[in-house]
């Protein structure tokens, strides 16, 4: 089992996850309306403090459902906290990834991967996973940080899932992202 507790953002980072300024730079209506529509299900993968769950959950409307997945419990617990007695409660399912795998089962149409997969180090068993939750046509979202991945280590990724049977299907516009989107073959 590879330890991941030292390349995931800790706990005590997850305000600077969540502010107003990211919000305009990377407005979660903007990014996810062309890939959630109503009825889906799906997953915030590496959800953190949930800085994209909740219009994940408005975007799916009252009959889809989103998965907030995170490694860690502190950080799903601030999701609890701003969810707790909102009109999208009941669409969130929040669930603790196990060290080694994030141990759903569930078919899903969506799955969002933003600022996640650089800190996984083994990303060929991560893809493999994610190909097994997502529906034939589901798709993924990834979008890697500038500063952390270089574009030879994005172009390794992208070859990781594409050996686990997605398909990159296009390489939407975000200032100074990588960004891939994956369909499942």
């Amino acid at each position: 089992m590879t330890d991941r507790s030292t390349r995931v953002c800790p706990v005590e980072k997850a305000g600077s996850l969540d502010t107003r300024i990211r919000r305009w730079f990377q407005n979660p209506r903007r990014i996810l309306s062309p890939y959630i529509r109503e009825g889906m299900t799906v997953i915030d993968l590496g959800c953190g403090p949930g800085f994209f769950t909740m219009d994940m959950a408005l975007l799916a409307g009252r009959s889809g459902r989103v998965i907030a997945a995170d490694l860690q419990e502190g950080m799903l617990e601030k999701v609890r906290e701003k969810i707790s007695g909102t009109e999208i409660e009941e669409r969130i399912t929040l669930h603790k990834c196990r060290q080694e795998s994030i141990g759903l089962d569930e078919k899903v149409d969506f799955l969002l991967a933003f600022y996640l997969i650089h800190e996984v180090p083994e990303k060929d068993r991560l893809f493999r996973e994610i190909s097994s939750l997502l529906r034939p046509g589901g798709t993924i979202l990834i979008v890697e940080p500038p500063m952390h991945v270089s574009e030879a280590a994005f172009k390794m990724t992208l070859e990781s899932a594409e050996k686990a049977g997605l398909r990159l299907i296009r390489r939407p516009k975000m200032l100074l992202q990588k960004t891939a989107v994956m369909e499942k073959t």
